[in-house]
């Protein structure tokens, strides 16, 4: 079977083209240039990579940005404070704290303590929650963005058999919602607590895979001429990779691809889509704000 690769990178492109024309429409009409604030605990490597290519990102669409670096000793009722002192800041309409935080703050503390009209990663339980009203909110960036892709190509949910492979907070469960509420999908949730997965995942029409283990899904596990979806991003080092690491989905894509009729690369295909998301939801939460 000949599939369609699902580029994730030519898709966060136009929509990043899409926002800068709107941009460009509110600055000419003198309204209220979208401004992201970014706070950044401590000093890990991959988070203080998404956090650049955040702030790159910014300033290709022509958003403002503030970042706001703290050391990874600051202590939850300080990091509380600044979240306060940002959320009554009428200046910034969205703002992100990356993750992961150190073990001695809570993220479920600090997650609720963001305003959740400014919540422009979608993690609060106000928004988290709207995902199944008539009216959702400001989405969770990585779903919202694999909603997108869907939508981009074309990819027909309604009535379809989708199983989700994770039941993460971040990535699993709110695609399961979305997928169910907005798609029309039915949906099965697989978690690592399922037994005999591939019993599920062959009967998939859309199978997404979120689970963070490289190559879990393998190619008997898959249905002729289904839509693969890949969430899964890990780095796996090994003196056979050029640099010495490569990033590797959950998905076995060389085996499984030829089965598909869809299938997204890993890296190239939804991880783009999670920034290009956080984008749309900044500007969202901007037009919400200041119309």
């Amino acid at each position: 079977m000949t599939y369609t690769l699902i580029d994730g990178r030519k898709v966060s492109t136009d929509i990043k083209n899409e926002i800068s024309q709107k941009v460009a429409e509110r600055k000419a009409l003198g309204r209220k240039i979208p401004h992201l604030a970014i706070i950044l605990v401590g000093d890990d490597g991959a988070s203080q990579t998404y956090v650049d290519n955040k702030v790159k990102s910014c300033k290709s669409v022509g958003f403002h940005y503030t970042m706001m670096r703290f050391a990874d000793t600051i202590s939850e009722e300080k990091l509380l404070k600044h979240i306060d002192h940002v959320n009554n800041d009428d200046d910034v309409d969205g703002f992100i704290v990356q993750l992961p935080l150190p073990p001695h703050i809570s993220v479920e503390k600090i997650t609720e303590k963001i305003r959740s009209d400014k919540d422009v990663d979608g993690f609060t339980n106000h928004n988290f929650g709207s995902i199944i009203s008539k009216n959702p909110l400001l989405m969770p960036a990585t779903p919202f963005g694999v909603m997108e892709l869907l939508r981009r190509y074309n990819i027909d949910t309604e009535g379809k058999h989708a199983v989700v492979v994770g039941a993460s907070r971040i990535a699993g469960a709110p695609l399961s919602m979305m997928l169910a509420e907005q798609g029309r999908a039915t949906v099965t949730i697989c978690h690592k607590f399922t037994k005999d997965l591939g019993s599920y995942t062959r009967s998939a029409d859309i199978l997404l895979v979120a689970v963070g283990k490289p190559g879990l899904i393998t190619a008997d596990m898959v249905k002729e001429g289904a839509v693969v979806i890949d969430i899964g991003t890990t780095r796996v080092e090994g003196p056979q990779y050029p640099k010495g690491w490569a990033i590797q989905g959950d998905v076995d894509f060389k085996a499984v691809a030829p089965k598909t009729s869809y299938i997204t690369p890993t890296p190239g295909g939804v991880g783009p889509m999670t920034i290009a998301s956080l984008l749309l939801n900044t500007l969202r939460a901007t037009e919400l704000q200041h119309p």
